[in-house]
């Protein structure tokens, strides 16, 4: 049986949350310094659910990166995979939609180059789960190469493999069709795929849920979770089980982080029943718990933040 921990790789930055609801970046003029970065907002949401995270990343010489090694040890993240160099920290300013919706600009910095040399030899230990979820993880440069080889290594290991391709028009716009095509060895090797409704269409080419995950099963994917906004979470097993699990209402000012909030706290889950998959009630459970971690999450600015604890995702589950 493997470890209980659940590793993360990728981008560890600060987010600009412009508060300026509904004027997005170009015409917004205040600006929330937070947290962020899919990998370290999903390792908060591991331990936030009452699972044990470790994360890799890089960050520059500079205030940003003391605040977001601050961040860390508050949150009880394993951190000795996350190194320092020149380059600043990266920076990512988000705008709001009067929707809660986003638009991003990235200043991409450190976080593009941590190398194979900067992971831990025991960064593997007493794992579990990897979880590959970076909006810049399959940029050409040194993250990606790591990336590469730590799929590879999770695989040797025979450990499972979760898998977020976090689409960023602003990163990839240029050229979407390379994008899909860097995702795929992950679709080949990832126990569970999460993906937003937009992305699946988008990824796939297919018009409907029920065909794009199909078509991830196909590739290899066991698990699809689909977030859907409002209307909660498509899951999809290949052995042909698929449902809509509801999610609950809320007054939503920043889905930052939310989907991140999501699969941190399903991993977190299945972390605590062993890393087992087999079981489709426990995996259904699972992804209720999770859908209300990502709810809660859009009440609040910024993503690490905003992430509620353990407790009050019970609370909220039994009331």
């Amino acid at each position: 049986m493997h470890g209980h921990n659940i590793a993360c790789i990728g981008e560890l930055l600060i987010d600009f949350v412009c508060t300026d609801i509904g004027l997005g970046l170009k015409h917004g003029g205040r600006f929330l310094k937070k947290a962020g970065g899919a990998p370290a907002n999903v390792a908060a949401a591991i331990n936030r659910s009452g699972g044990q995270a470790r994360l890799a990343a890089k960050v520059g010489h500079d205030p940003f990166g003391d605040f977001l090694l601050h961040t860390l040890e508050s949150e009880g993240i394993e951190h000795t995979g996350v190194t320092r160099c020149a380059t600043p920290t990266t920076l990512a300013f988000v705008g709001l939609q009067d929707d809660g919706e986003r638009d991003f600009t990235f200043c991409r910095g450190a976080d593009g180059e941590l190398g194979w040399q900067d992971i831990p030899s025991d960064f593997l230990d007493n794992v579990g789960i990897v979880h590959f979820g970076a909006a810049t993880g399959l940029l050409d440069g040194e993250l990606y190469a790591t990336y590469k080889r730590l799929l590879y290594e999770a695989k040797q290991r025979g450990l499972l493999v979760s898998f977020d391709p976090n689409y960023r028009d602003g990163l990839w716009g240029e050229n979407p069709q390379e994008f899909i095509a860097r995702c795929t060895p992950w679709f080949q090797q990832a126990d569970i795929v999460k993906v937003s409704e937009e992305e699946l269409h988008f990824i796939t080419g297919a018009k409907t849920n029920p065909e794009g995950c199909q078509i991830l099963h196909e590739v290899g994917v066991n698990y699809v979770t689909v977030t859907c906004g409002r209307r909660g979470t498509w899951v999809s097993h290949r052995s042909g089980l698929q449902q809509l699990i509801p999610s609950v209402q809320v007054d939503a000012i920043d889905s930052t982080g939310a989907g991140d909030a999501f699969i941190g706290a399903l991993l977190a889950q299945i972390a605590r029943s062993g890393s087992r998959l087999d079981d489709g009630s426990q995996f259904l459970h699972a992804v209720r718990w999770a859908n209300i971690c990502g709810a809660l999450t859009c009440t609040k600015f910024g993503a690490i933040d905003a992430i509620p604890v353990r407790q009050d995702v019970d609370k909220y589950l039994n009331e």
